[in-house]
């Protein structure tokens, strides 16, 4: 290849370049887009949540009352994914995991002869039973409950679900284990019954404040009306004033000057 044939090559590639990034140019100036004209809508800002601020926690229910209103028929179906590595019928053998017939308040560790972890070996050495309380924390987080262990299972999140597997987990005894009983609410205190007298708190005299007191309405009899006399009385004579009294003139008495 000659220099010729070179140069024209390189020119092509040369103006395809200046062609593209032209095209790129005139394009941008087309459609940039145009701001600051005409009324626009702010977006609201979003809102950042203080760090620290208080959560409300929703109250757990206790496990109790989620048994007694679990499901067998939900936890068998739950169950079916734990039956590649866990049996459940009497006397069936392990798989990679132990066989689960009566498992509910037998002693960690109950399978004999199954390879377990050295934590639930330590648990089981220690007493601990598998209680509806402690399978609940297993199913919750198997590594939390037992750290070390070999089972890949990361846990049932939901609480009905657990309660619907312990509840399954129950028939598979030949004498089941009883659910543990709801604690009692506390009673209320009652009312009292019709016609029954109540203590009622008085409170000392001493205590009742002065403008309370003169605040309070005293009623009063109206005074009896006195009756107005219907006759008059006679006029008497004011003191200090001579008093003339006339009697008839009798024969012998003297003519008044005039």
């Amino acid at each position: 290849m000659d220099s010729f044939e070179l140069n024209k090559i390189i020119g092509a590639v040369l103006g395809t370049l200046l062609f593209v990034m032209g095209v790129g140019f005139l394009a941008e100036a087309i459609y940039h887009p145009i701001e600051n004209r005409g009324p626009g809508y702010a977006l609201p800002e979003p809102v950042v949540a203080e760090a620290g601020a208080p959560v409300e926690e929703v109250p757990e229910t206790p496990l109790p009352v989620l048994l007694a209103s679990a499901s067998v028929d939900n936890g068998a179906a739950a169950v079916r994914k734990c039956q590649s590595c866990h049996t459940f019928g009497e006397g069936e053998p392990a798989k990679q995991g132990p066989n689960l017939y009566n498992i509910v308040g037998a002693l960690e560790a109950h399978m004999e002869g199954f390879a377990y972890s050295d934590i639930l070996l330590q648990q089981r050495a220690e007493g601990q039973t598998w209680t509806y309380e402690n399978l609940n924390a297993f199913l919750t987080n198997p590594r939390e409950y037992a750290p070390g262990t070999k089972m890949a299972f990361a846990g049932v999140r939901s609480p009905e679900e657990r309660a619907d597997i312990l509840a399954y987990l129950q028939t598979l005894a030949s004498d089941p284990v009883p659910f543990p009983e709801p604690e009692a609410a506390p009673a209320e205190e009652a009312a009292p019954a019709e016609g029954e007298v109540t203590e009622v708190e008085t409170i000392p005299e001493e205590i009742v404040a002065p403008e309370e007191a003169s605040e309070e309405t005293v009623t009063t009899e109206p005074a009896a009306v006195v009756e107005t006399p219907t006759t008059t009385q006679s006029d008497s004579p004011v003191e200090g004033t001579p008093v003339q009294e006339t009697s008839p003139a009798s024969p012998d008495a003297p003519a008044s000057s005039q």
